[in-house]
């Protein structure tokens, strides 16, 4: 990699050579100055350079934080999304760089599209994605409107991942690609974005590495150059998630049996809110002579069903609200790539439309994967292309639990 001084010189050179008649570095045919961008700013360190890469290329940078939960709680919970001291970093920022800067009151919005329907995702016995929802929901419809009534060109964020123009079934659209760091790479989280919004969004961070973010950090003396990344999600304070859950739907979490796949009743629970598929500590039971894992949750009986690790095998699973960037598959069944965590890379499998469930999708993997979960995202790639993906609504096992 080039040292990042060369690397800013040359991102700085390529706007302020811009020429009449060509698009400049953000897909626009007019000059930066002309061109109005606002920055979603979260107060950490990819966003805030993000900023202050546009602004030195000479675009016309507002800046917009959203305080998205109770700011009481906020203050106490340094280093996420959205708390008080991301707020306060968001401010000193814009103002080194020169730019204006906006604080908007989300709290409500937020709360009604992402707080109510994680909770209500765990007691249906799912494990939710929050930060996809947000981002579906808030950041990129909310916020994207308010960019638009600001009169902005596009929303730049700083996702690791990238947009490029191209042509779809002879239309001019922009294409989500995966991030060119693989480490930081975000892509999964951002399937269901719509056409409509890519066309509008940019991702200024998808070439580079996180090495060089921080490089340029640095040069740009932004105070937040050696902030620690977040790795909570914002509203779920040192990681509990129950607590939250329970906050927000008192009396939700109901205790119940622990039980195996072959019928034994192994234990007691204090709510299933405490339970994921696939987790394998501290589920509570003991005397067995094998290691158990959580392989269903039952909401409706308030059962943990618990076996052997090869009982987490998933031959195919059921999607929802399938969002598909570009071309949708033969409908006969396609061969695709299918990526069902954040951290693993897409798997092989065929895809059919479920005609009988109406808008859902089954997806039927090469090899039988464990641990898949209700609840979870499941995006579909071609090599390092976004064509789209959705929720994974149900999974058939190889085991039967219903006489449990």
């Amino acid at each position: 990699m080039p040292p990042v001084s060369t690397l800013l010189e040359k991102m700085v050179a390529r706007e302020s050579n811009w020429t009449p008649g060509t698009l400049n570095g953000l897909g626009f045919d007019r000059a930066p100055a002309d061109t109005r961008v606002v920055v979603a700013m979260s107060g950490g360190v990819d966003s805030s350079v993000t900023a202050a890469l546009l602004a030195a290329q000479g675009y016309e940078v507002i800046g917009i934080t959203l305080q998205l939960y109770d700011h009481g709680l906020a203050v106490q919970k340094k280093g996420a999304c959205c708390a008080g001291q991301d707020i306060h970093d968001a401010r000193t920022v814009s103002q080194s760089l020169g730019i204006p800067h906006y604080v908007l009151d989300y709290e409500s919005r937020f709360s009604a599209a992402v707080m109510d329907d994680f909770a209500d995702s765990y007691l249906r016995g799912e494990t939710p994605i929050p930060c996809v929802r947000c981002n579906e929901r808030v950041k990129f419809r909310d916020l994207m409107q308010t960019a638009r009534d600001l009169g902005a060109d596009c929303l730049a964020t700083g996702h690791y991942v990238r947009s490029v123009a191209g042509t779809e079934k002879g239309t001019v659209s922009r294409q989500l690609l995966k991030g060119v760091d693989d480490s930081r790479d975000q892509s999964y989280f951002l399937f269901s974005t719509t056409q409509e919004q890519l066309d509008f969004l940019r991702f200024p961070l998808g070439g580079l590495y996180k090495s060089e973010v921080r490089e340029l950090a640095d040069a740009f003396g932004l105070v937040v150059a050696d902030k620690p990344d977040s790795q909570d999600i914002c509203f779920v304070p040192q990681g509990n998630y129950a607590s939250v859950i329970e906050r927000l739907r008192p009396g939700a979490s109901e205790p119940g049996e622990i039980v195996h796949l072959d019928g034994r009743i192994l234990g007691r629970h204090d709510g299933i809110i405490h339970f994921t598929i696939g987790q394998r500590r501290g589920i509570g039971v003991g005397g067995t002579t094998e290691p158990l894992y959580v392989v269903k949750l039952d909401p409706d009986q308030k059962r943990v069903i618990v076996g052997p690790h090869h009982a987490l095998d998933v031959q195919e699973m059921t999607l929802r609200e399938v969002n598909w960037l570009g071309r949708t598959p033969d409908p006969a069944g396609a061969p695709i790539m299918v990526q069902i965590r954040n951290t693993q890379d897409p798997l092989s499998a065929t895809l059919f439309p479920a005609h009988e469930k109406g808008g859902l999708w089954r997806v039927m993997f090469d090899a039988a994967q464990p641990g898949v979960s209700p609840g979870q995202a499941a995006v579909f790639f071609e090599t390092d292309r976004v064509m789209g993906g959705g929720w994974i609504v149900s999974t058939n096992s190889a085991w039967d639990a219903a006489s449990i």
